[in-house]
């Protein structure tokens, strides 16, 4: 579609058999969409499943959606995703954010200190591995002495969460754009791709990339999918980055923010993304209906067309 990029997410759900997890990477090039983006949450690791993929494809841009920072080395995240970059030749995007709260102290016994400072020094350090292959950084949260000679033409495009004025500046100002999640079409016009754009002029940088990643669906049913999506994605109302999402877009419920409707619709909402700034979008399928296996691939065959075109 013209003005923006249309990518799909891969469903993983925790115990999905890793060929299927690669059928799917698969299915999406096949069926046109030009990105894949990948979930790293309590399953599968996403750049294992990243560089794997190589197998089934041969030009989709393949992306984590995201990986989490506090809970790996930058170091040894420069060199995965260097690694990853190199196996798939070139078609890597590094997607990173610092999850929550919840996750990093409650389940993995982790600090979870200013994650923005966290976050900027983490990803100056991946930078300049990426650039240079070297770091000398000295910072609160980390101090880094190390070299990386990875065989990699390119470094791949560095994404991260960016739903707070902070996030925003470094995703502009270091990075190379924001992958976000449950932020809907006014926020990321009027707040997050407003913040990370003026980020990334400030600091004298390329214009950024804006991935918003929206449940979607092609259903009669909206109000039925609107009320199945609100209870299965009920956590992001709790979880503060998300809950502030939603309250930005004046909004109460996850499903609120869901893409539904028939063919002309859902175009409809897609065009008004890129009408708003956003440069690509990630659709997660949601599953719905009495027969959602046949829904779903209604929905992504869709999709995939509108990509083409």
């Amino acid at each position: 579609m013209q003005g923006i990029r249309i990518g799909v997410g891969v469903a993983d759900g925790g115990g999905v058999a890793l060929p299927k997890l690669l059928e799917q990477v698969g299915q999406a090039e096949t069926a046109g969409f030009q990105s894949v983006w990948i979930p790293n949450i309590f399953s599968t690791d996403a750049m294992t499943l990243a560089a794997l993929a190589r197998e089934v494809t041969g030009s989709i841009e393949i992306g984590t959606a995201v990986v989490p920072t506090f809970s790996r080395h930058p170091f040894y995240m420069a060199q995965q995703a260097l690694s990853t970059q190199a196996a798939l030749d070139g078609r890597f995007v590094l997607g990173l954010g610092p999850s929550h709260k919840v996750v990093i102290e409650g389940m993995l016994g982790l600090s979870y200190d200013k994650p923005a400072r966290h976050v900027r020094e983490y990803v100056t350090i991946v930078k300049q591995l990426f650039e240079t292959g070297k770091t000398a950084f000295q910072g609160e949260n980390y101090q880094v002495n190390a070299s990386l000679n990875v065989a990699c033409d390119t470094a791949p495009p560095l994404l991260i969460g960016a739903l707070g004025p902070l996030m925003r500046k470094i995703a502009g100002s270091i990075c190379d754009g924001t992958i976000t999640w449950m932020t809907g079409p006014r926020t990321l016009g009027e707040e997050v791709g407003k913040g990370v754009r003026a980020a990334a002029k400030e600091a004298g940088r390329p214009e950024p990339r804006i991935v918003a990643g929206i449940p979607v669906i092609l259903t009669e049913d909206i109000d039925g999918a609107r009320e199945a999506a609100s209870e299965v994605f009920s956590i992001y109302r709790t979880l503060p980055s998300y809950r502030a999402m939603l309250d930005a877009e004046g909004v109460d419920q996850p499903g609120d923010l869901l893409i539904a409707g028939d063919e002309k619709s859902i175009e409809t909402a897609i065009r008004g993304l890129a009408d708003v700034g956003v440069t690509d979008f990630h659709a997660a399928l949601f599953p719905y209906g009495e027969k959602p296996g046949p829904t779903m691939k209604r929905t992504h065959a869709f999709l995939g067309e509108l990509a083409k075109s």
